[in-house]
């Protein structure tokens, strides 16, 4: 019964970030007509720079950001990419705890290698797009303008509007359970990454009370819940509860050999795990000199912590093609780190 609570408050957790960055994203476009956007589109290097930077920030809310704007058109597959690229998932935060020049040394390698790596995908204008039809319809402005006469809203309550607050609700309590649980997440209750999620939610609240009907039913029933938020969750729930079940059998530790090479291999195979938790093992490994640095470059290259789950939620194909891509890119660069003693 733990396990599977467990399992539930990591699947909320995941997917609930998603639900309001989707939210959040859908207000945006919906309420500037879709003009905030045209920069990025146009201008793909900044896609690049951008995605790189959020890549490279602690924790999975800038991953998840990127991943959400490729899943509705917004951002292109050579950002993706980077993004996937950068990121090194919730082990940041404990690897910048504990050895913070590891953890700078970290996003410095992987920022250049996700510049480099995504840069000529451009140059030769590959365009991988999203197979998902997602994007978000415009409107008249006027349908979508929101009543800021909140008592209003709230005493004529409708079901979609109570449904979608008592949702939020139901995050913020499991984040709080998840602040104070030793077998949860692993964040404190005031770390970033939970600040940022409660802002996202205040902010998120607000436009459920606030916008009309014509929004909650177009925009975020239709759309980012049924469309998107029932396949998240059944995915993120299936990921997890695999990926805890080959954990709870298989004890990586004990796999782990005095062979370097047999270490690179474990390590990149290990970083296909679309979660956060067990890639720590090599972070482990490497501050106690039983693996060098290339070995953990490999796996943080690999993995990219729950950002992934949405990905693979929405579309399957281009989840492999990054994943296949990450895994050569890693390979050659850990037996380039390795070789020369790096």
């Amino acid at each position: 019964m733990e396990t599977v609570l467990d399992i539930l408050h990591k699947t909320l957790l995941v997917s609930g970030f998603v639900l309001l960055l989707m939210i959040l994203i859908e207000y945006l476009h919906v309420r500037t007509m879709g003009s905030w956007n045209q920069g990025w589109l146009k201008n793909r290097l900044i896609q690049i720079l951008m995605a790189i930077f959020l890549g490279l920030t602690p924790g999975c809310a800038g991953a998840f950001a990127v991943v959400s704007l490729y899943i509705h058109h917004f951002f292109s597959f050579p950002a993706l990419l980077a993004v996937l690229v950068a990121t090194f998932g919730d082990e940041a935060f404990i690897i910048f705890a504990s050895q913070p020049e590891i953890g700078l040394k970290l996003l410095l390698y992987l920022g250049l290698l996700s510049l480099v790596v995504s840069v000529p995908l451009l140059l030769f204008r590959i365009k991988i797009q999203a197979a998902t039809n997602q994007h978000i319809f415009i409107h008249d402005d006027a349908c979508c303008k929101p009543n800021l006469d909140v008592s209003h809203q709230l005493r004529k309550i409708t079901f979609q509007r109570a449904l979608f607050l008592g949702i939020f609700f139901l995050l913020f309590v499991n984040m709080f359970l998840m602040s104070h649980s030793h077998k949860g997440h692993t964040h404190g209750g005031m770390s970033p990454e939970s600040l940022v999620f409660l802002l996202m939610l205040l902010l998120t609240s607000f436009i459920v009370i606030t916008v009309p009907e014509h929004f909650l039913t177009e925009h975020v029933w239709n759309h980012v819940l049924k469309k998107h938020f029932v396949r998240l969750f059944s995915w993120a729930f299936a990921t997890i509860a695999i990926v805890q079940a080959v954990e709870h059998y298989i004890h990586v530790e004990e796999i782990v050999s005095s062979n370097v090479w047999i270490m690179l291999f474990l390590a990149v195979i290990i970083g296909l795990l679309p979660l956060s938790g067990p890639h720590l093992i090599f972070f482990t490994l490497f501050i106690q000199h039983i693996i060098p640095f290339g070995v953990l470059f490999a796996n943080s290259i690999v993995q990219d912590g729950h950002a992934g789950i949405p990905l693979l939620a929405e579309d399957k194909k281009v989840f492999f093609i990054i994943k296949i891509i990450k895994v050569a890119i890693a390979l050659l660069v850990g037996c380039f780190f390795i070789y020369f003693e790096l």
